[in-house]
């Protein structure tokens, strides 16, 4: 290798240990959103679930530079094989990271709307484990992609079939509430939002999961492909 090739490696790795910093930088956030959204949540908090909606601008922010510096990568330097699939594979991760945080989002609206309703409800120990899953799931899938761990990220799609149910198991216990008392009707509703929202997030983290898969093993198992 001639020492204007040498130095040309040197820059490409220089600029995709960047991409992977800025990825970890953003994952960072987008886990504090989540985390901030629920406790928001369980403790009434208003003024945390308004921090979090004020903080999705940074992962907005994070998402942009990051498809900006992969484009960069992908059009100067024309990476090959595992290369290749990181940088692709962290513009979906982004991606998919920004849309965490909107679920957040909407989590800590739901918290400021109930915190006005003055409601009977609180969230039932099904949505708390629920979104102890979820948020599990997501650092567990960040984790495997980050570290190409192909096996960690099928347990992550594993995962999601039980916030699945749980989310099942939530509407089911919801329904009973608006139907015993009609006042629950209004705040019943937007815990049913924020089910659905950590179902979302938990659907994203197994995206993330199956991105570990294809980075690490070069097996595409989304919608089962794999079969």
């Amino acid at each position: 290798m001639s020492p204007a090739e040498s130095a040309g490696f040197r820059h490409f790795h220089d600029q995709l240990n960047e991409l992977q910093q800025k990825l970890l930088e953003m994952s960072g956030h987008a886990e504090q959103l989540v985390d901030q959204a629920i406790t928001s949540l369980v403790e009434k908090d208003r003024a945390l679930a308004e921090t979090v909606i004020a903080s999705d601008k940074i992962l907005n922010s994070l998402e942009i530079e990051i498809e900006q510096l992969a484009i960069a990568l992908l059009a100067l330097q024309q990476p090959m094989a595992r290369d290749l699939r990181s940088i692709v594979g962290t513009i979906k991760v982004s991606g998919d990271l920004e849309r965490v945080g909107d679920h957040a989002v909407n989590i800590a609206e739901s918290t400021l709307r109930l915190a006005d309703q003055g409601g009977p409800i609180t969230p039932s120990p099904e949505l708390e484990d629920m979104a102890r899953r979820a948020r599990a799931m997501l650092a567990d899938a960040l984790d495997a992609f980050t570290r190409a761990d192909g096996a960690k990220g099928r347990e992550v799609c594993k995962a999601d079939d039980a916030v699945d149910a749980l989310h099942n198991s939530v509407f089911r216990i919801l329904l009973t509430h608006m139907m015993e008392d009609a006042r629950t009707i209004t705040p019943s509703l937007e815990l049913l939002l924020v089910s659905r929202n950590l179902e979302r997030v938990a659907d994203l983290a197994t995206n993330i999961g199956e991105d570990a898969v294809y980075l690490a093993e070069g097996k595409q198992i989304k919608h089962h492909f794999e079969d």
